[in-house]
């Protein structure tokens, strides 16, 4: 009689009642194992030991395995992960009731802190419980969620400490100039290496072209199909990209560094005054640059004496005349295409050679090549010698240390200063090595250029002219906008040079110059490079002095 009047009661009692397994129930579960890295996946080692010990306490406990996710290697720091959200999406989806989702330890699961407690929570109402075969907890339990809870929270804690450990590993490498990561084109790692080191590799040389190329005034789909030609694809937003990455300059930055820039420990590809004019080209000053117009080739590439300010170009339409003008408040410099031009061809004139003068200034500057060229062939022989001596010497020197002669702390001094010597003349020879095939063929060419000057310039559509233009005036041009006069302090050293022999021609026609026996005394001494030359400004008559950039004379930068 009381057990049917409870029976009745219970019919209006409240909240869900608990269910009860039965000993001979047996409830279902999926194992889930990771590891952090590619390389612990491979050595397979802690997968199948995670794997082993989730299946033993299955078997332990009456569980039955529906399935095995993971088994590679997925970062815990993000719960985006594909086999992670398959395991999930499985559990919650399964026809036969999953209970139990059985992992190593709980970091193993998640190392997401709040989000892991929020993931864990969402499966409970499921009905799922996780379970770490090594950190057992009932989560049924108050405590128990709690203390699971508080291991979510410890093992992202664990992640971010370690986190942080190799951010700051990574920062002090950078510091010490050291690279993280692949390296821009144009590098490569030198394998084999003690420590970490950076060489220019066989694009290097394009590379480093593609940066003269834009300096010059090439445009970036030019420089593209240029590079194409040789055999190396780059996207434009790519070349975009490499211009404005200092690495080619021979120094670091990178996010890590908290807007430092530092000395890289790899070679530089570019000096700075090449990475600077090219990324000049990119300037918005308070100035805007029209499209690319053949009446306009001055523009940008003149700048106003007084103020740096670069000119920039217009038309009036009604008169159909163009103008260049300083475009910034406050400035008012505006001079008609006709004057610039006139003055341009001016001093492109003071510079070119006469063509009564261009034999003899084949024969001397041939004749100038011999003497540097003999000059090397006696350096190279006197390096040789020397090289040879010193690898002999530390052939000795290993020799003796094997047969115990000689101590390791001798040895180790000495070794360094023997391989430190070996490169040093090493390198000497490369340089010496760095030889013209055919002299003569620049030669003539570099003649034919530098007595046709106004000539080229005036054949050059606007592209061509800025190419030519940068060619002769690395730096650009300064206008005097008050005596109408072009000012300039650096010509490209091998056109300065040519000037200043033609001129010393005269004066040798004329009986009042020494000049073949002190211009050849002159590079002989000083080598490859032209001297400082001194030439009189085309207005004035004062002396100037041109230094003298490593520009060279390029075929494929010019045209006829």
């Amino acid at each position: 009689m009381k057990q049917n009047k409870d029976m009745l009661l219970k019919k209006f009692a409240k909240g869900k009642q608990q269910e009860t397994t039965e000993n001979n129930e047996i409830l279902n579960c999926v194992i889930y194992t990771r590891v952090s890295s590619k390389e612990q996946m491979e050595t397979n080692q802690s997968l199948e030991w995670q794997k082993k010990y989730c299946y033993e306490y299955a078997i332990k406990n009456k569980l039955n395995i529906n399935g095995y996710f993971g088994g590679t290697y997925e970062s815990a720091k993000s719960d985006e992960r594909r086999e992670f959200n398959r395991m999930l999406k499985f559990v919650k989806a399964s026809k036969e009731k999953i209970s139990y989702i059985l992992v190593y330890s709980l970091d193993r699961f998640s190392r997401t802190g709040d989000s892991a407690i929020y993931i864990a929570s969402e499966l409970k109402k499921a009905g799922i419980n996780i379970m770490a075969v090594t950190q057992p907890i009932d989560t049924n339990s108050h405590a128990g969620a709690l203390q699971q809870n508080i291991q979510f929270i410890f093992s992202k804690y664990d992640n971010d400490l370690r986190r942080q450990k190799t951010i700051d590993g990574m920062r002090e490498k950078l510091l010490r100039g050291e690279w993280l990561g692949c390296v821009p084109r144009g590098y490569s790692y030198l394998k084999g290496a003690t420590k970490q080191t950076i060489i220019i590799n066989k694009d290097g040389e394009l590379m480093r072209q593609a940066f003269e190329w834009r300096a010059n005034g090439m445009t970036y789909d030019q420089i593209v199909a240029k590079l194409g030609s040789y055999g190396m694809k780059m996207p434009k937003q790519t070349l975009t990209d490499t211009f404005r990455n200092i690495f080619y300059m021979g120094f670091i930055s990178h996010n890590l560094l908290n807007g430092e820039v530092i000395k890289g420990n790899h070679p530089a590809l570019i000096n700075e005054e090449l990475f600077f004019r090219v990324n000049e080209l990119k300037k918005t000053e308070g100035f805007k640059c029209n499209p690319a117009n053949d009446n306009l080739p001055l523009k940008i590439f003149v700048k106003d004496a007084e103020t740096g300010i670069p000119f920039t170009g217009y038309i009036v339409k009604k008169k159909k005349l163009y103008y260049y003008k300083v475009n910034k408040v406050g400035i008012k410099v505006n001079r008609s295409m006709k004057l610039m031009h006139d003055k341009f061809r001016e001093l492109l004139s003071y510079f070119t050679v006469k063509s009564s003068h261009i034999e003899p200034l084949k024969t001397q500057l041939l004749y100038t090549w011999d003497n540097l060229t003999q000059t090397n062939t006696s350096e190279k022989k006197g390096l040789s010698l020397q090289l040879n001596s010193t690898q002999e010497e530390y052939r000795i020197l290993r020799k003796r240390h094997a047969l115990g002669e000689v101590g390791l702390d001798v040895y180790q001094e000495f070794k360094t200063e023997m391989e430190s010597k070996i490169k040093a003349v090493s390198e000497k020879l490369e340089d010496l090595d760095k030889n013209l095939s055919n002299p003569k063929e620049l030669i003539n060419y570099a003649c034919k250029l530098a007595s046709n000057l106004v000539k080229i310039w005036d054949l050059g559509d606007f592209y061509q002219k800025q190419i030519f233009q940068n060619m002769l005036f690395p730096q650009g041009l300064c206008f005097d906008a008050k005596i109408n006069h072009y000012r300039t302090t650096k010509i490209n050293s091998v056109f300065s040079y040519i000037n200043d022999l033609a001129r010393d021609t005269e004066q040798t026609k004329n009986g009042t110059n020494h000049f073949f026996d002190e211009k050849s005394r002159s590079v002989q001494v000083k080598g490859l490079e032209p001297p400082r030359l001194s030439a009189p400004d085309p207005k004035s008559g004062a002396a100037a002095n041109y230094a003298t950039p490593a520009f060279c004379v390029c075929k494929d930068t010019v045209f006829f």
